[in-house]
């Protein structure tokens, strides 16, 4: 069987691997560095082992439940991938984009470290990595809609506005998500830029992208809920429309993983609860969902080329 010849850019792809990796690595210090060793202990002693085994049981529950974001995305074209490298390459590349920000740089080029040994081209990881980042728009914009209608009055008090604008809000997520509903539903639908062309899920596929994003992003959510103080009355979907919101400001700012600015504006919303433990909660939320995932994605990403390696000196 004739060798395949190698593109003369072929170097670029283990560049930017390498280029994210060193990225990773700058990030994850100045993140720790950042952390006052005095607060993130006192935060992990005023939580319980309860709240921390459920915290980690969520954490792992959200990661698994990425792992299908991938899978779905594959499956729409028409890729047959093992699931174990599907779930490495889901898990390392949100790790990594979690806390790098920029998903479609920084998980498009872990993904395609991961999948291109596998035959997957530079423009089918693309078309993956949008796909996949459509699912958790759905799946968010269904949460988002549900818990503001269903709890308007909370929400609106964590909000200082009314209920009546709460549930404007609601409704026009809802009528937005069931336009592209109806839009997709009724033909083959695709997105074309520049010459590259990317067909859309039908309504199937994206229902169920609905649903799965819908249970990820109540998972995640659910990591930084039994983190947080009890006796206070807060209910679980006025909480998640909060959480939301300060994901959507993270996202917006560029910061990696949305430091400070997540952070800042859950304060805000929760200034009901005592701040010191909504601030230990945000802590310890930062090192169990984002910090230890994305030190897990390093050493696993090493690993993977490490055996890539041998198993290529043995052939």
């Amino acid at each position: 069987m004739p060798l395949r010849k190698r593109s003369r850019w072929w170097w670029l792809g283990p560049l930017a691997s390498i280029a994210i990796f060193g990225a990773s690595l700058v990030v994850l210090w100045h993140i720790v560095s950042q952390m006052e060793p005095a607060e993130l202990a006192s935060a992990f002693a005023n939580a319980s082992l309860r709240q921390l085994g459920l915290a980690a049981g969520f954490t792992a529950l959200s990661y698994l439940l990425l792992t299908g974001y991938d899978a779905l995305a594959l499956r729409r074209l028409g890729l047959s991938i093992p699931y174990r490298t599907t779930a490495l390459a889901s898990f390392t590349s949100y790790s990594v984009s979690f806390t790098l920000g920029f998903p479609i740089v920084t998980g498009g080029t872990v993904r395609y470290w991961i999948y291109s040994p596998k035959g997957v081209r530079a423009s089918e990881v693309a078309s993956l990595t949008v796909i996949a980042g459509l699912t958790f728009w759905l799946g968010l914009g269904a949460i988002l809609c549900a818990s503001l209608i269903y709890s308007a009055e909370a929400v609106a008090m964590l909000a200082r506005t009314s209920p009546l604008v709460v549930q404007l809000v609601g409704g026009l997520v809802g009528f937005s998500i069931l336009g592209y509903l109806v839009w997709i539903a009724t033909g083959e639908r695709s997105v074309r830029v520049r010459g590259w062309n990317l067909p859309l899920p039908g309504l199937g596929v994206t229902l169920g992208q609905m649903a799965l994003g819908a249970c990820e992003v109540s998972a995640a959510a659910a990591v930084l809920f039994v983190l947080l103080p009890g006796g206070y009355n807060l209910e679980y979907p006025a909480f998640l429309a909060a959480y939301i919101f300060a994901c959507l400001i993270g996202i917006a700012s560029h910061a990696p993983g949305g430091l400070g600015v997540f952070e800042a504006t859950m304060l805000v919303a929760l200034n009901r609860l005592p701040f010191e433990h909504v601030l230990g909660a945000l802590l310890i939320f930062r090192v169990i969902y984002y910090i230890l995932p994305f030190i897990l994605a390093l050493v696993l990403l090493a690993l993977n080329e490490i055996i890539r390696r041998i198993r290529r000196h043995e052939v």
